[in-house]
């Protein structure tokens, strides 16, 4: 068992310090190592340990660790070495299975639409398109375009449509009655938390714990625990540590430090080449028309458009997302993704995998509702390139899993089982009354809720 053990930390070690190796940080940790060299307090017979104390006194382990962190929470665990790469993607064979099936649809729908208003998937913009785009990159809301033939390839019913049709084929099978007593739309077996083990998990919500949103009302002092949670946060911002900042805000995030807070859990800081890499994905944006672009302004427009709260936002949300379309790097997360991007062929040469290309780049296609996972985000970020990479970021740790099919706890199948469960649990009247109206509880968890847009 420890053998094992030390095999996993070590797969664990190699493939963290692989993609680190690749990274913009290891460059610039060998030039401030190879700078260091030239000053006094560096000795030739104690070299290794000077410049590790001089990177630590500089910040750069720090910024070291954070990446670490970044890694850890980012990737999965290395499988074992004999597990075929599916199993990282998804270990359930009907899961992968339906996720395949589902793809393919998404595909025929964006395909006819393709067909049916003879539009390429991706076209040069003329030069004068080009200028015109440029011009008006920040007030991109003013353009109405007419959208009235593009529809999008699919609305949260529809997946709802296919949640609620998944079963285990070995399971319909077998003799195990204790998973039909459960009486929601979601009929897959998979193992999800009960209140005890929640309570656990979530310690810090405990009576005994001092939670913000709860012991900062107007009835309890603030100098009983606002002001020092308050302090702690700033101390913890000074420092800059990313895994002090994640235990942080579990008990609570003050909302003047929330936006540093959350930059600094994911890791983000917004250095000059992450500007210049959002500068260039916008270049791209100009240059290229995608189909996906008109799905995307549809998006808005139905949606954030149309929202009390986040209309204002509409210049934002066609930045960010169009820059989101174009990004190659998002095509990492789908190594532990259940998903697989779609690939486009270039014109006479269908099939011929060297000709194959991922479509849209970033591998991912757009659907109803799908810029309400950025829309919340625009309240606290207001600066393009940092609300993006905040975007980013979080799409390939958290979103992503409310619209794949898998059998992880955070997906979206999981997530619903867990609802309904602890619903028909604890408050069975409701549970019941719900289903004898129509009303199925796991529908307005996902179509009402626009995938947890407004949540």
């Amino acid at each position: 068992m420890m053998l094992e053990q030390d095999t996993g930390l070590s797969l664990a070690i190699a493939q963290i310090v692989q993609r680190l190796k690749g990274s913009s940080l290891h460059s610039q940790l060998e030039r401030q190592a190879r700078g260091s060299l030239h000053k006094p307090e560096i000795k030739l017979e104690s070299l290794k340990e000077d410049i590790k104390e001089f990177l630590k006194t500089s910040g750069w382990e720090k910024r070291l660790q954070n990446a670490v962190y970044s890694e850890l929470n980012v990737f999965p665990s290395p499988c074992h070495p004999a597990a075929p790469p599916e199993h990282m993607k998804e270990p359930l064979v009907y899961m992968r299975k339906a996720q395949g099936s589902w793809e393919k649809r998404i595909l025929k729908s964006l395909n006819s639409m393709c067909t049916e208003l003879s539009i390429p998937l991706a076209r040069k913009r003329p030069i004068g398109e080009q200028k015109e785009l440029l011009n008006k990159w920040n007030e991109m809301g003013t353009d109405e375009p007419d959208l009235s033939l593009f529809r999008p390839v699919y609305a949260p019913k529809d997946f709802l449509e296919v949640l609620m049709n998944l079963r285990n084929p070995n399971y319909e099978n077998g003799d195990q009655p204790s998973f039909k007593n459960h009486l929601g739309l979601i009929q897959v077996p998979l193992k999800v938390k009960d209140i005890p083990e929640l309570r656990d998990y979530f310690s810090e919500l405990g009576l005994n714990t001092g939670q913000l949103g709860i012991d900062d009302s107007t009835q309890v002092p603030p100098e009983l625990f606002e002001n020092e949670h308050v302090r702690v946060g700033q101390t913890v911002l000074t420092e800059q540590d990313s895994a002090a900042a994640q235990q942080y805000v579990r008990q609570g995030c003050p909302t003047a430090l929330r936006a540093e807070l959350w930059a600094l859990i994911l890791n983000i800081s917004n250095q000059p080449e992450d500007i210049l890499y959002y500068e260039q994905l916008k270049s791209n944006v100009i240059q290229h028309d995608l189909l996906v672009d008109s799905l995307i302004y549809k998006d808005v427009k139905l949606t954030a458009s149309n929202d009390d709260y986040y209309f204002v936002f509409e210049d934002y949300l066609y930045q960010v997302l169009l820059c989101f379309s174009r990004d190659t790097s998002v095509l990492e997360h789908f190594s532990y993704n259940s998903a697989t991007p779609p690939k486009s062929y270039i014109r006479g040469k269908l099939g011929v995998e060297e000709y194959a290309v991922f479509y849209p780049p970033n591998g991912v296609i757009p659907f109803h509702g799908f810029s309400m996972y950025v829309a919340p985000l625009c309240f606290l970020y207001h600066e393009p390139s940092k609300l993006y990479q905040i975007f980013r970021e979080m799409y390939v740790r958290f979103f992503f899993r409310l619209h794949s099919i898998s059998s992880h706890p955070s997906g979206i199948v999981s997530l619903c089982l867990l609802f309904e469960t602890l619903l028909q649990t604890h408050l069975p009247q409701l549970f019941y009354h719900l289903r004898e109206i129509g009303a199925q509880p796991a529908c307005y968890l996902i179509v009402e809720g626009n995938y947890f847009g407004h949540a």
